[in-house]
């Protein structure tokens, strides 16, 4: 079988898996499916492997307690008005990109992707920023071990 056949199997049937898991049992800890879709995908673009599973989970846990601390900020700079929410933001972006001198914290998109990730939960769901870092962190961790289970089940039907 090819691989693409292969991933289209293992990455159907997981798909199937995480919704009902994300909607049914995990839906309590508001933790969040299209957060954990996003950390599939990023787990694949950062190569995939134990390497791809590692750097996903580091910079997009990374990048979503810094969308957090962005979130706060914005109360802090209250006083410029309609700027403290793109001033916010401007900082966070460039915490993010200085921040990827750290070889553990270089791949920015990913990072990017997780400040993007807790920044959705605040801004579509209400839920305050304190609130939204642990079910974000958790979604991704899952998202990203589908992605390495994916690829391993893939892999055992490309034989």
């Amino acid at each position: 079988m090819t691989l693409l056949i292969a991933l289209t199997i293992s990455i159907g049937l997981l798909a199937v898996a995480a919704t009902w898991l994300f909607l049914g049992p995990l839906a309590a800890m508001n933790m969040q499916i299209w957060q954990a879709f996003i950390a599939w995908a990023c787990f694949f673009n950062n190569g995939g492997k134990s390497a791809g599973l590692k750097t996903t989970v580091i910079c997009m846990s990374f990048g979503a307690a810094v969308g957090m601390a962005s979130v706060l900020l914005i109360g802090q700079l209250g006083g410029l008005g309609a700027l403290a929410a793109p001033v916010a933001v401007g900082i966070g972006a460039a915490v993010i990109v200085l921040a990827a001198h750290v070889p553990l914290l270089s791949a920015i998109p990913a990072s990017v992707y997780g400040f993007a990730s807790i920044a959705g939960l605040i801004l579509l769901k209400g839920t305050p920023a304190a609130e939204a870092i642990v079910p974000t962190i958790l979604s991704i961790v899952v998202g990203a071990l589908f992605g390495w289970l994916s690829e391993q089940v893939a892999g055992k039907l490309t034989k």
